[in-house]
């Protein structure tokens, strides 16, 4: 039944407060009728009593206390759902934004979703393959895993972004149930047109939803937008039997505006200002990966946030940290070398992948060499930290080795082109190539016979500067 109410109590910046509002929900979305005929949809997100705090999309300039007229819905924010989603721009609350006009839904669904149930759950296996080799081989992203990528401000994450989305296919290459939902939140004008742009120019905008919210856009789009992208992304893969991969950025943008939010209703603050609900609000959108028992399809995300001041303990990395399956670290010291995409290797994993590589996912050697490359490359820094004591010609032959293989690592494994894209046999190729600049001896990691079947000191002379006349 359809409630309409006549008249406000209360203005507070983007929230209005209504009395006597019986039988109304939280979450329950509503309708502002103004004087001028215009209208402003918004929904319930505080009820004491009779009393109802609604959120105003578009905001409260030129509200009147006493001639609007709110009629509530009686149902939650739904998202119209349908394959046709595949290949269009929305705003963040799930608007058209192309130009191609309305959606012609098959369902509508609550945004909010509804949880998983644990023990339908299927436990995480094969990989998504990026074509970028110190993700694929060092921290594998498994199909239903949530793996988090922690930049900085001002550093290539939204390149990166792009290039995962332009490269992603499942193993084996079965695109034919791919597709990826793109989430961004608070970005400029400029950097959503860079999105559009590339995914337009690869071709792969038909296999692609696309969610933006501005930073000129209104706080509350952007606490729906995730929520938007999720259940699209649901619908898709469970319905549909698709594996969706989901990239939300920037989770920062997000946790800020639900900052704003929370103070705006008066609520008490927690670290650095965010509300005390801020881990479970993330894990409500985190959660929501995952494979279920039953269905062909599996939603993977991948969030990406910026940490204020690169500082890893901020409240937004800190919990996205414990809610996730691991994450991936850009460093800025290697961007500003020029160094892309700036993986810093040795903070970063992937707590599934042991169990989505190997014989029958990717390669038999996956493991052993992505072990390999990890010890030799923590070796690399002690040799790094000691040269910078006694100077790297007092260096022993053995860490001479392990500076230059550090120097090759980066250059050749860690750095690719923004349009280069590695078969996971090209880059665990690499990977033996680069081991080959160590002493056998110092392969503490790999099987003698793997060795005896890969190791070939050769291999590394396409690193090694020719011989002077």
């Amino acid at each position: 039944m359809s409630v309409q109410i006549l008249g406000l109590r209360e203005l507070n910046g983007p929230l209005v407060v209504l009395d006597r509002t019986p039988d109304v929900g939280f979450e329950e979305m509503a309708e502002l009728c103004l004087e001028d005929g215009s209208r402003r949809l918004a929904r319930v997100v505080e009820i004491q009593g009779d009393k109802a705090v609604l959120q105003v999309f578009q905001g409260t300039n030129g509200l009147s206390l006493n001639n609007v007229r709110t009629r509530f819905r009686g149902h939650p924010m739904e998202m119209p759902l349908t394959t046709e989603l595949l290949g269009r721009i929305l705003s963040g609350a799930g608007t058209p934004i192309d130009g191609l006009g309305p959606i012609f839904s098959e369902k509508r669904a609550d945004i909010n979703g509804r949880p998983l149930n644990p023990v339908s759950r299927e436990y995480p296996r094969n990989y998504i393959r990026t074509g970028i080799s110190s993700v694929d081989a060092l921290i594998t992203l498994i199909r239903g895993q949530k793996l988090p990528i922690f930049s900085g401000s001002g550093m290539n994450h939204n390149k990166l972004a792009a290039q995962i989305v332009k490269q992603a296919q499942l193993s084996g290459d079965k695109d034919e149930k791919f597709a990826v939902v793109f989430a961004a939140m608070g970005v400029k004008n400029d950097v959503a047109d860079y999105f559009k742009k590339q995914f337009e120019e690869s071709g792969v905008l038909e296999r692609v939803v696309m969610f933006l919210n501005l930073s000129s856009d209104p706080i509350v789009e952007r606490i729906l937008t995730p929520r938007c992208a999720l259940t699209a992304a649901e619908y898709l893969a469970y319905e549909k039997g698709m594996h969706i991969l989901v990239i939300l950025t920037d989770m920062t943008s997000y946790a800020e505006a639900l900052r704003e939010f929370s103070s705006s209703k008066g609520e008490i603050p927690g670290r650095k200002g965010y509300p005390g609900y801020l881990y479970s609000d993330l894990a409500s959108i985190y959660e929501r990966a995952g494979i279920i028992k039953g269905s062909e399809g599996s939603v993977t995300q991948i969030p990406i946030l910026t940490m204020p001041n690169d500082d890893i303990t901020h409240p937004v990395p800190d919990l996205t940290g414990y809610i996730t399956e691991g994450q991936i670290v850009l460093d800025r010291t290697m961007d500003q070398n020029g160094i892309y995409p700036p993986v810093s290797v040795l903070p970063s994993l992937s707590r599934l992948m042991k169990d989505g590589i190997g014989e029958g996912y990717t390669r038999a050697d996956h493991a052993a060499v992505s072990n390999q490359l990890f010890s030799a490359y923590a070796r690399v820094q002690d040799a790094r930290a000691l040269a910078s004591v006694i100077g790297e010609e007092e260096l022993s032959d053995a860490d001479k080795s392990y500076l230059e293989f550090g120097r090759m690592f980066e250059r050749h494994f860690i750095s690719q082109g923004f349009s280069e894209n590695r078969t996971i046999d090209q880059t665990l190729d690499l990977g033996w190539d680069l081991l080959c600049l160590l002493d056998r001896s110092e392969l503490d990691r790999l099987d003698d016979s793997l060795i005896a079947k890969h190791y070939d000191p050769r291999r590394a002379d396409r690193f090694r500067a020719p011989a002077a006349k």
